[in-house]
């Protein structure tokens, strides 16, 4: 049955869909249904004619009614049909050029906004003055607001610019998270997760809760126009209580705050929207169930209370298998390596969904996914297809937070509101209160047990960075229609107040307000060989020292991951991955390859100068590339006679080392010649700096190339290249 069910729908469809079909071929007649119960008892259900006598007059009566309903809707294609059917016959002379508004209508107004709201933020930006006063989501949220009174003033249906809240949650908010996440520094997060997850986690909680307790009491002794429930009110308060990763990354990268503070503030922000999502709709169900049956029973409350950690774990397990997922398939797309950077575009996105679709933290699961990936799709990728998914990442967040914060100006004028302004003003000085509460009582927990103890001056900060924006925003146009309209009405009007007001206000003057303090700002300058090395091998010693008192902390915990990791993981997930223990011929490779590249751009400086040079020195580049390229066979050979112990990379590299130091102290690069900084660094430290962390350049085809910015000009590197030839080099090596 089932089969001749499907046998006649795509029959039908097919002949609905002819490029010939007529009106008359497209109707269905009662006779066909008769045909069709005829066939209903063909030998195919022989066997099972008695079974499924009852049932075959009901599948005459679907088959009718579907019938009869593809057959209106067959009638409306034929009419609607861009280009085909009776548009074609109705055409009176053939047109040249046509306008055809409706057909395009959705993505061309699309792409205008998004052209709109980028043009706006450069012309902004071309005014320094400006451009320092206003964080981006401010600048957009005054624009959208504009325009919203614009629209209102030509007579637009408000509710053409109403954002949805499926758009929001499905094709708005997933960018924004997962470039977070791919972007966050993974070792400062981790030296921090302590008091980021209690910020993240106790503090949302709390703030939950006191707010929610501060209205209730309000509510019950009649101070507010309306009334609410305990769930109605805990929903708001949930909501409320989650802070903006978007805004705070805004304010935070142009201000350039030290690593602690960022990855606490930003840490505590991203987690924060995860808790607060998951509260907000384990109340959002109690709502619903107490509309459905008219009120809970105990099995509720414990059901509930179970799914927040199911629904935050649930999430964070969904990301780490999709970023297995991803880091697997990555592995094997030599053949195919246009396609990788999509894969890693698919999956993180198919990992939002799949927790959604289960009923589990969506957020969490694409923001884990995208921490948990990166270091393993970066390294299959090629270093192009790198910084294009760097780029596109950067580029739908950035389109997907002008979207929303646009919609924020417009919402002004787009959504429905209720007034109360005991309401408004309850809520925000009762955020601002808790909050500092909050902070204040959590740091002071911290600081008896961290090395790295939160100031006075990093609590404010704190205290000061609790913006609201986008997911408040995306989560209080979610509220179910249970609710009472006048209740959801004044949550929505409270919601934009405080957005505005955290964002205008609290974004506008942090930095001033830091800026007066003396805040710690990042220190923009690299770190050296010697001092990386030394850090390494801090965290072994600190490791080991773990191990000694038979503690299990930080410090060994991340060591027996990186083992873990480069034992098992690495090896699994990642393509060109050898276990190798004393492998140097890639450390003498690159040495080989820098003295040869100084080489041949001094032999072009040479050139080009036609400098006076003694007898016994090389005149021309390829004399000069052939003399370094023996003396570089000549030290790979000693090294090599010498077993390429540790010492002596250690030396090599010493040498040259301090060679380049005491090159750039004493000619220091010309400011016009330095490097143009990267776009898009690493991670959101990476994108506080403002030096580049480039690949090594590539031999110069001319002088003044990159090589001579990266180590002096000609004069130091004739002095370096006269010692060479003319004296043994003595160089001092410092020991490790």
């Amino acid at each position: 049955m089932s089969l001749l069910i499907l046998l006649y729908l795509l029959s039908f469809s097919f002949i609905a869909n002819s490029e010939h079909s007529n009106e008359h071929d497209i109707t269905l007649t009662n006779e066909n249904a008769a045909v069709i119960t005829h066939v209903e008892h063909s030998p195919f259900d022989s066997s099972d004619h008695k079974e499924h006598e009852g049932h075959s007059e009901h599948g005459v009566e679907v088959l009718t009614h579907l019938a009869n309903s593809t057959s209106v809707v067959s009638e409306h294609n034929v009419h609607e049909e861009h280009g085909a059917g009776h548009g074609e016959e109705r055409m009176e002379s053939f047109q040249l050029i046509a306008l055809n508004w409706e057909h395009v209508k959705y993505p061309y107004m699309v792409g205008i906004w998004l052209l709109a709201a980028s043009l706006v933020r450069v012309i902004f930006h071309l005014s320094k003055r400006f451009g320092n006063l206003l964080p981006d989501s401010a600048i957009l949220i005054i624009v959208g607001l504009g325009l919203g009174f614009l629209l209102k003033a030509i007579g637009l249906d408000p509710s053409v610019y109403r954002l949805n809240s499926d758009v929001f949650f499905l094709f708005l908010l997933p960018p924004i998270i997962y470039d977070a996440g791919y972007f966050m520094p993974n070792r400062y997060l981790f030296e921090n997760v302590d008091s980021v997850l209690l910020f993240a986690v106790i503090g949302t909680i709390w703030n939950t809760i006191a707010i929610s307790a501060t209205l209730f009491i309000c509510s019950v002794y009649e101070v507010f126009t309306v009334q609410f429930s305990v769930f109605e009110i805990l929903l708001f308060s949930a909501l409320i209580s989650a802070v903006d990763p978007v805004a705070v990354i805004a304010v935070f990268e142009e201000i350039h705050v030290n690593e602690f503070l960022f990855i606490n503030v930003f840490g505590e922000a991203l987690f924060n929207d995860g808790v607060a999502a998951v509260l907000y709709f384990m109340f959002k169900k109690f709502i619903i169930i107490m509309a459905t049956v008219g009120g809970l029973v105990w099995s509720d409350y414990v059901i509930g209370l179970l799914s927040f950690l199911v629904m935050s774990l649930g999430g964070v397990l969904v990301g780490i298998i999709f970023a297995f997922i991803v880091s697997f398939i990555s592995k094997y797309t030599d053949h195919v390596r246009i396609l990788a950077p999509v894969f890693i575009f698919i999956i993180p996105y198919l990992a939002y969904l799949t927790a959604e679709m289960l009923g589990l933290s969506a957020i969490l699961a694409i923001a884990v996914c995208g921490m948990m990936m990166k270091q393993y799709v970066t390294a299959n990728l090629s270093h192009d297809a790198a910084s294009a998914v760097k780029y596109f990442t950067h580029m739908l967040a950035q389109s997907s937070e002008t979207v929303i914060f646009m919609f924020l100006g417009l919402s002004v004028i787009s959504s429905e509101h209720n007034w109360d302004t005991y309401f408004v003003v309850i809520t925000l000085v009762g955020i601002t209160i808790f909050r500092i509460i909050g902070v204040l009582v959590q740091c002071f927990v911290l600081n008896q047990y961290r090395t790295k103890k939160f100031s006075a001056l990093d609590q404010f900060v704190l205290c000061y960075g609790g913006l609201r924006g986008a997911i408040a925003f995306g989560l209080v146009v979610s509220l179910p229609v249970s609710i009472d309209q006048n209740i959801r009405n004044l949550f929505v009007t409270t919601c934009i107040v405080v957005i505005y007001v955290t964002v205008l206000f609290q974004g506008i003057t942090i930095r001033p307000i830091l800026s007066i303090l003396k805040v710690e700002r990042k220190d923009d300058s690299l770190l050296t060989v010697i001092e990386s090395i030394n850090h390494k091998m801090l965290d072994y010693t600190l490791a080991g020292i773990e191990d000694i008192l038979g503690q299990t902390g930080k410090h060994s915990i991340r060591d027996d991951f990186e083992r873990f990791n480069a034992k098992f993981l690495r090896p699994l997930l990642t393509k060109r991955y050898k276990k190798s223990v004393s492998d140097s011929s890639k450390i003498i490779s690159a040495y080989q390859k820098i003295t040869l590249q100084e080489a041949v751009s001094m032999a072009l400086q040479f050139e080009k100068r036609k400098p006076s040079l003694s007898s016994t020195t090389p005149t021309t580049p390829r004399t000069i590339q052939r003399f370094v390229e023996e003396a570089a066979i000549q030290t790979i050979n000693q090294n090599e006679n010498e077993n390429l112990s540790t010492q002596a990379l250690y030396n090599m590299f010493s040498q040259l080392l301090d060679r380049k130091l005491r090159e750039l102290r004493e000619n220091p690069p010309s400011p016009s010649r330095d490097p143009i900084p990267a776009d898009i660094h690493d991670d959101y430290i990476g994108q506080m700096r403002r030096e580049n962390r480039g690949e090594l350049p590539t031999i110069p085809e001319s002088p003044g190339g990159t090589l001579r910015e990266l180590f002096g000009n000609g004069s130091a590197q004739r002095n370096v290249i006269s010692r060479r030839h003319s004296q043994p080099p003595s160089y001092q090596v410092h020991p490790v």
